[in-house]
């Protein structure tokens, strides 16, 4: 089981600037690596005259995680790697960050880059809202209508969402559950129907 994490609640838009380079970052949730590529395209294709789009992001969390960067024209590890650096120690998992650079006219030389990306990376994260991600399982229960009523306030009891019912000779429930909160469930519902009913997983 994935243990519960943090991800971005949404997209988010902060703004620096150093020597009159501004600095626009961009983050959003990106579940896998093609989600966040595509959310680079587009912010790509929102600005195409800005000087570079430099990104980050973590598809993700913890042992099973993939990540991505690039310094997009930048000198090599000024600027992708300080990003990531920052999206690692932010324990938020799921997320792509882009850093686009409008050029200002003064070079910042490589110190200067590293600390201006850092820089644009931390207030995006800082003020960044996020919502706990948990894992979930969607459960298939057929209950007898004598135990309806019932079985739908246990369900509500363990924060299980019903996502369908059907009607015919019993009904059939279908409800997604958090992991965690599946055996405990499991064993109240058998308690509640003398263990007439078992819960089946469906993925």
């Amino acid at each position: 089981m994935i243990e519960p994490y943090h991800v971005p609640a949404g997209f988010q838009r902060t703004e620096t600037e150093v020597a009159r380079s501004r600095f626009i970052a961009s983050v959003d949730y990106a579940e896998t690596a093609e989600n966040a590529k595509a959310f680079i395209a587009g912010i790509r294709a929102e600005m195409p005259d800005a000087s570079h789009h430099v990104y980050a992001f973590r598809a993700g969390f913890g042992a099973s995680v993939t990540e991505g960067m690039s310094d997009d024209g930048e000198p090599s590890g000024t600027s992708g790697p300080p990003i990531l650096a920052v999206l690692r120690g932010s324990d938020i998992g799921d997320i792509v960050l882009v850093v686009t650079r409008y050029f200002g006219g003064t070079k910042l030389g490589t110190g200067g880059l590293v600390r201006a990306y850092s820089e644009a990376a931390h207030v995006a994260i800082n003020k960044l809202k996020t919502v706990e991600k948990i894992e979930k399982r969607l459960l298939g229960i057929e209950v007898p209508y004598s135990l309806f009523e019932q079985v739908k306030l246990l369900i509500a009891q363990h924060t299980g969402e019903i996502e369908d019912e059907a009607f015919a000779v019993d009904v059939t429930l279908m409800v997604r559950f958090a992991v965690r909160d599946i055996s405990a469930f499991t064993a109240d519902l058998r308690d509640l129907s003398a263990g007439r009913i078992t819960p089946v997983p469906l993925d």
